[in-house]
């Protein structure tokens, strides 16, 4: 079954020998889920590159989504560090200030 031409001599050939209609219809039947699977193949083939293309896009975007989390995280913490500083001073120079007072 090398190409479509041998199918319809085969398909003569059978009809001729008088086969039992299970069997017409059971080759019928493979034949359309042969044909289906060869439409399927092209198909993926021809959209092959449109999904690969989104799929990339969307790896693209989700790994940006995760840097800007990740800057935002960092600000945070700068932040925070920044803050817990300048509490920091303030206590050391509120104690300072009192001893300078108390002696």
């Amino acid at each position: 079954m090398e190409t479509v031409q041998e199918l319809i001599p085969l398909a003569k050939e059978m009809l001729g020998q008088k086969p039992k209609g299970k069997l017409v219809k059971l080759y019928v039947l493979g034949s359309v889920l042969a044909f289906f699977g060869i439409v399927l193949g092209l198909v993926e083939t021809v959209c092959a590159p449109f999904t690969a293309a989104r799929r990339l896009r969307d790896e693209e975007a989700a790994v940006a989504s995760l840097q800007a989390a990740l800057e935002r995280q960092a600000l945070r913490t700068q932040a925070l560090q920044e803050k817990g500083k300048q509490q920091e001073a303030v206590q050391c120079s509120r104690g300072l200030s009192n001893r300078q007072h108390a002696s």
